[in-house]
């Protein structure tokens, strides 16, 4: 575990077998470094079970001498399914907590295991080779750094250590059922597709999970172009907005990262690839100085609208 800032550090701790065993070598490596341990537990409410999954928690908590926080979220569906809801859901919450607690460096327990199967689920999805980057490492966000250590360990290492644990403690991690449903994207290349793959590809984990490192350096490198490239659209110094007339100068590849690079900066999601080509049209069809028709693109909440020779950035309101 790399060494954090400040005098704290947390855990995301579902009490499932990943976090348990990273909130175990966060304990010990926290210890060394004289840092306070937050464990941070997140109540979903979606499975029977996730009372006894906060009291695992909890437990595993005490048996590390770490402090335990845990929060209950409402998961609300609004056409990203399930698993997108409850994983933003649960994001915030970490923050939430990780706030609270006064920590500003939280370990997330994902593995080569989840890596691989987010190359390949994005694959799947078409969004595209930067997409392939899949998690990072390390990522600032919220004003959190969160950070992966164990993108690079296979998933059968971690439950090895597990059984140990268990073994040695008598405390057993939580079995999530949605992990093998079927209904599931996730799960249902886990029970469908990966043994499969194993059989036929036995180290595409690893494969795959490399893939990502690689897509990793592609999309930094895109991005670097990109900044270079907006700095000289004349942006706003609030950054909401640029010059149209500078915009469709670039040659038209450059267009697409630069209206990605602004989305991003923004905090705003990517649109699919549909909808950025269909912007992409509007925004070369119009007039260079947006006086021959009324542009306004909805999006996250917000219009992207051109006036003046100025695409903008506006909130939902201030148009209508």
């Amino acid at each position: 575990m790399a060494g954090p800032a400040g005098s704290a550090v947390g855990v995301a701790l579902s009490a499932g077998a990943d976090s348990a065993m990273l909130a175990l070598h966060a304990a010990h490596a926290a210890r060394r470094r004289g840092l306070r341990l937050h464990c941070f537990h997140v109540h979903h409410g979606l499975q029977p079970e996730a009372d006894d999954w906060l009291i695992r928690a909890h437990r595993l908590a005490g048996l590390l001498e770490a402090d335990c926080h845990s929060r209950r979220v409402t998961v609300e569906i609004d056409g990203r399914g399930l698993e997108a809801a409850a994983r933003d859901a649960r994001y915030a919450a970490l923050a939430g907590l990780a706030a609270h607690a006064g920590v500003g460096h939280l370990l997330l327990a994902h593995h080569q295991d989840d890596q691989a199967e987010t190359v390949l689920l994005r694959l799947l999805r078409g969004t595209g080779p930067l997409g392939l980057a899949a998690m990072r490492p390390v990522m600032e966000r919220d004003g959190l750094v969160w950070s992966r250590p164990w993108l690079d360990q296979p998933r059968s290492v971690i439950l090895a250590c597990a059984r140990r644990f268990g073994d040695l403690s008598g405390w057993q991690p939580a079995r999530d059922p949605s992990n093998a449903d079927a209904r599931y994207a996730r799960a249902a290349l886990r029970t469908g597709l990966a043994p499969v793959l194993d059989a036929h590809w036995p180290a595409w984990r690893r494969t795959l999970a490399r893939h990502a490192g690689q897509a990793q350096a592609l999309s930094d490198w895109v991005e670097e172009a990109a900044q270079a490239d907006w700095q000289g659209l004349d942006p706003s110094p609030d950054g909401r907005e640029f010059s149209l007339a500078a915009w469709r100068a670039l040659p038209a590849h450059r267009q697409a990262q630069a209206l990605r690079h602004w989305l991003r900066a923004l905090g705003l999601r990517m649109p699919t690839e549909a909808r950025l080509r269909a912007w992409l049209r509007t925004l070369r069809g119009v007039h260079a100085l947006g006086h021959d028709r009324d542009v306004r693109l909805l999006h996250e909440g917000v219009w992207i609208a051109v006036r003046r020779g100025r695409v903008l950035c506006l909130p939902k309101t201030q148009v209508e």
